[in-house]
């Protein structure tokens, strides 16, 4: 209710600043009807201060009120929770508006890149990439800062066996390994330009046209990062790594289409154990070829299902298309990939740093937004995912 309250005091202040920048652009003095209008605004804004007063007040009896009731704790929490939300989205409006609100408890601070964006708007940019970006979602997530090294046990080449034993013989000891990967982070930037009309109005929410806005470009990258990753080339080093050092695979007969058996033998290079939250990722255009496949008994392998995550399967699992996977008629290309994407590792870091230009594109009448965020991946489980590659 205190924002319902908060966003009516706010509408109703912009429409008195319009008033007065409207008389002065036109050189000249209020008019009876504008007076009369501005006057009821400020009456109605001095009515909202109040009730607004009132409820901090009554809120703040409640509060002195003792309590053993370990609920009531918990919904005073969840209070004062929602409470520092709201007042985080309103500093970073303000912010992107370009005022500064000096009665605000939670003001913007600045750091090498800009703003530090408040842990609600990071944790709502965040939660929008994981929607929107389903291999982000289903890989291993580590939100950590710093370098991360995370250890996995390689039974590629041996592993310990149990054996029968007879007594007074000795047995040979064998084990795997102890591997680790390394996560870092690689700077990642996403650029919004918003239109000043829209800042100017008070009526649009510009939180979460930023948020939206900022997510989308994020998951566009990480998607394509992680699908595709950044090896070393040219002299150029690496960067985000993710699918791209995955190493087991099928190979295809042939570079321009597949096989019903070649789709077998890429669904049964992932152990069974691995398989109940797998799906396979390819391109639409590979998609379309493999949707005229059909089987021994004439049936086709994909089918059209409203139950599924993206509305088809293939041989029992999910199809997600995305187009920053190759196509297939090309050689030495991963065109496929099956599994469960928890065998890739994803660190990000929450602390994204938010950029206002205000004069880089002043002359469009436009403000750029810009959006730091730090983020990393490697394959830490090979066996949780295969790929199909088409021949050299």
């Amino acid at each position: 209710m205190l924002k319902k309250y908060l966003e009516m005091r706010a509408k109703k202040q912009a429409q008195m600043k319009a008033l007065i920048e409207k008389a002065n652009t036109e050189q000249r003095v209020l008019n009876e009807d504008e007076r009369k209008e501005f006057d009821d605004l400020e009456a109605e804004i001095k009515n909202i201060d109040e009730t607004i007063n009132r409820m901090q007040s009554q809120r703040d009896l409640d509060q002195n009120i003792p309590s053993e009731d370990e609920d009531d704790d918990d919904d005073d929490e969840e209070d004062e929770g929602e409470e520092d939300a709201e007042a985080e989205e309103r500093a970073f409006e303000a912010y992107i508006r370009g005022r500064v609100e000096e009665r605000s408890a939670v003001n913007m601070t600045k750091d090498d890149n800009g703003a530090v964006v408040p842990q609600t708007i990071a944790k709502k940019i965040i939660e929008k990439v994981v929607d929107i970006c389903p291999i982000f979602k289903d890989s291993e997530r580590y939100n950590v800062k710093g370098t991360l090294t995370i250890p996995y046990y390689d039974d590629g080449e041996s592993d310990i066996v149990c054996t029968y034993a007879d007594e007074f013989t000795e047995g040979e000891s064998t084990s795997g390994k102890i591997k680790n990967i390394t996560l870092t982070g690689f700077l990642g930037r996403a650029i919004t330009d918003v239109s000043k009309s829209l800042v100017n109005n008070s009526d649009f929410d510009i939180v979460n046209f930023v948020v939206n806005h900022m997510a989308k470009a994020i998951a566009k990258f990480l998607e394509k990062e992680l699908l595709v990753g950044t090896p070393a080339h040219d002299d150029v080093p690496a960067k985000i790594l993710g699918l791209s050092t995955l190493e087991a695979g099928v190979t295809l007969a042939a570079n321009d289409k597949i096989t019903t058996d070649e789709l077998i033998d890429i669904q049964e290079a992932v152990p069974d154990e691995y398989q109940a939250d797998a799906y396979w990722i390819m391109n639409r255009d590979t998609r379309k070829k493999i949707r005229k496949l059909k089987d021994a008994d004439g049936n086709y392998l994909f089918n059209r299902d409203l139950n599924s995550r993206w509305g088809y399967t293939l041989l029992g699992k999910d199809v997600y298309c995305s187009n920053n996977m190759p196509k297939l008629g090309g050689a030495s290309r991963t065109v496929i990939y099956y599994g469960d994407m928890k065998g890739l590792a994803t660190k990000v870091s929450e602390n994204i740093s938010i950029d206002i230009l205000r004069e880089v594109k002043a002359r469009q009448h436009a403000i750029e937004v810009i959006g730091f965020v730090e983020v990393d991946s490697k394959v830490q489980n090979g066996q949780m995912i295969t790929k199909a590659v088409t021949p050299a």
